[in-house]
């Protein structure tokens, strides 16, 4: 197939590019700059979850990979006092994804309301089962962006995708009349708040790719997003990469059917990598924090799990981040990540959250392609690299 047909996995809407298949370095120059000259940088970003509690067996789920971890509660204050660590060393953008689902919390909504007024940004990533009206009322006005886990677009691939059985139709039903207000919501209250539906594809789902995209059309979200599915270096989830070629020709399919008001975007890049990253350095982590539900501070959510022990930093809710993150243990596995010592292509799974600034970082670094300053009009969701 001509490669020359794969769309671009950015949109240009009247509020600014969505950019979903690179990486927003090119608007945190100052970090980037602090960064080479070796100062101690807080990270832009910060993907995490307030539990690592979920209803769902989702087939591609990497959290299932990340036991065995001790499963804490994290208790309002403990999130609340998080918030205001991050305000403080100066992360801008929280997404509220990693192993958990996060609307299951009694911390959800006091912790996005307070992130926001704090002047951080927040995003939020859910099955929408417990998203009900009641609490779509009380955050949506303060989230940057909104994406739903739609595994199919059908009831059916639906519920065997993402509970392993074809019993749990309703389930679909009710995410999708969560959807549907939320969209409502948004037209209603005039919000800018972005909101996407997402499909991780492994090549046994490739009859849901279409359906999927008509399904993002029929509920009137901005996009429907379809990505990669990570594994990680023992290959657990069983993802063949070698696949993903044969769905070419459905995913440029899916795209086609975009209109005005939801774009169907592939994340080409990530798709079309095979799982073999060009990097080996992991610089990612500094600017792409990331916190299990558990409270765990790991670089990255490759690590969660016991066996990573080593990579382990703290838990926030034992010692305030803030104290974490000053710390010599902290830094040590910052550099040690960064270091000649470190293999990303054979010490951790693949494609991790942080691939798209670890591969630019790397470029960059190498000097064969620089993150050039951008001082134009700034993409959506630039708090989110």
């Amino acid at each position: 197939m001509n490669n020359d047909r794969f769309t671009s996995s950015s949109v240009d809407t009247n509020e600014g590019e969505l950019i979903l298949d690179s990486h927003k370095l090119s608007f945190h120059h100052d970090r980037l700059n602090q960064w080479e000259n070796n100062e101690r940088i807080a990270p832009i970003s910060v993907d995490m979850a307030l539990t690592r509690a979920c209803g769902a067996m989702c087939s591609f789920c990497y959290a299932m990979v990340q036991e065995p971890q001790e499963r804490a509660t994290i208790k309002v204050k403990q999130a609340l006092d998080l918030v205001d660590d991050f305000a403080e060393i100066g992360v801008k953008g929280v997404s509220l994804i990693s192993d958990g689902e996060s609307t299951l919390s009694k911390a959800y909504v006091p912790f996005i309301q307070h992130a926001s007024k704090s002047g951080i940004d927040v995003g939020n990533a859910t099955n929408g089962w417990e998203w009900e009206p009641d609490k779509i009322d009380q955050v949506l006005q303060y989230l940057t962006w909104v994406r739903f886990t739609v595994a199919a677009g059908t009831p059916e691939g639906y519920s065997k995708i993402m509970f392993k059985s074809e019993k749990h139709t309703e389930v679909f039903d009710r995410a999708m009349s969560h959807i549907k207000y939320a969209v409502e919501l948004k037209k209603k209250q005039n919000l800018k708040v972005t909101l996407g539906i997402q499909m991780v594809l492994m090549p046994e789902f490739k009859d849901e790719i279409l359906p999927f995209a008509k399904l993002a059309v029929d509920l009137g979200v901005d996009y429907g997003v379809i990505k990669h599915c990570s594994d990680d270096e023992l290959g657990t989830l069983g993802v063949d990469y070698s696949k993903y070629e044969d769905m070419y020709e459905d995913l440029l399919n899916a795209e086609s059917l975009s209109n005005d008001r939801t774009k169907i975007i592939v994340k080409w890049d990530k798709i079309k990598n095979k799982g073999k990253p060009t990097y080996k350095r992991f610089y990612g982590p500094q600017f792409l924090l990331q916190i299990s539900g558990s409270g765990l501070v790991a670089p990255s959510g490759m690590f969660f799990n016991a066996r990573y022990s080593k990579f382990h930093i703290g838990n926030y809710a034992e010692e305030r981040f803030k104290d974490i993150f000053k710390s010599k243990q902290y830094w040590k596995i910052m550099d040690y990540l960064a270091s000649p010592y470190f293999n990303a292509q054979t010490m951790m799974g693949t494609l991790p959250i942080q691939h798209y600034v670890s591969e630019a970082l790397d470029n960059h670094v190498k000097g064969e392609v620089k993150i050039v300053k951008q001082t134009g009009k700034k993409p959506l969701h630039v708090n989110f690299v």
